[in-house]
């Protein structure tokens, strides 16, 4: 599995940084996780967003899916010649309010929204906590602790394993679908003890005791907030797992 990294900036887009948005790709089949705030322009960078076969959404706050508005004027209305979007649809695995949610963020009034149906150009396909199938990746959705419906995912292909904790304090739901993954990519919004509330967002310190106490092989530390100190998060996660951690990188790409 290659991981690349469209955005991993927490919260808020920062200078020049994207919101969350990461691609995964196996076999030829290219999912997007995540499609935050400069994310889309991102990804035109790199690869033609009709090359995405689905998308995978832990939670509907802006900066996990606020450019997923200006995917649909994309794929509705790019000229690609010969091309209908009602026989394209991209599959799109989101928490169970994600169409009305996007609906929402598209229409410009309340008259627009009583007749936008965005299931012309996407396939919605509710999430739950279980296990799904998509393209050649097996996704088994684990409930986050965060304050919406939210989740967390194990990504599996080839015997390679990699969690993505999405928005979420520590909890068991989490640190049991984390246990023996080969790489955890955990969100660490903040330093450990500054008066960050429970069942929101982890800390250094806690992304690292989650991928220690799951026995994962690799720690991959994303979701930094502008105003949040890098350095200091990465020390706290290096002190607390005796693995490999990195801080990822917008536009960088990691073998899993």
């Amino acid at each position: 599995m290659l991981l690349t990294v469209l955005g991993c900036s927490g919260s808020v887009p920062g200078p020049n940084a994207a919101s969350s948005g990461y691609l995964l790709e196996a076999e030829g089949f290219l999912l997007g996780v995540e499609l935050g705030s400069g994310t889309l322009a991102a990804l035109q960078a790199i690869r033609d967003p009709f090359a995405l076969d689905a998308l995978l959404f832990s939670h509907l706050h802006a900066d996990h899916c606020a450019d997923f508005a200006s995917l649909t004027v994309y794929r509705r209305y790019h000229p690609r010649p010969s091309r209908d979007p009602r026989a394209n649809r991209l599959p799109v695995h989101a928490p169970r309010a994600a169409p009305r949610r996007f609906a929402g963020a598209y229409a410009t009034d309340d008259d627009e929204l009583a007749v936008t149906d965005l299931s012309d150009v996407f396939d919605f396909c509710p999430l739950a906590p279980g296990t799904v199938h998509i393209g050649p990746f097996e996704v088994a959705a684990a409930t986050a602790a965060h304050p919406c419906d939210a989740y967390s995912f194990r990504i599996s292909h080839g015997g390679r394993s990699l969690v993505y904790t999405g928005d979420t304090g520590l909890c068991p739901s989490v640190l049991a679908l984390a246990e023996g993954a080969d790489v955890v990519l955990a969100e660490a919004s903040w330093t450990h003890g500054s008066g960050a509330k429970e069942a929101l967002h982890l800390s250094g310190r806690e992304a690292g005791e989650l991928a220690a106490a799951a026995g994962a092989g690799r720690l991959l530390v994303t979701h930094i907030p502008p105003w949040t100190d890098r350095d200091a998060v990465h020390a706290e996660a290096v002190a607390a797992f005796p693995g490999e951690v990195t801080v990822v990188e917008q536009g960088a790409a990691y073998e899993l």
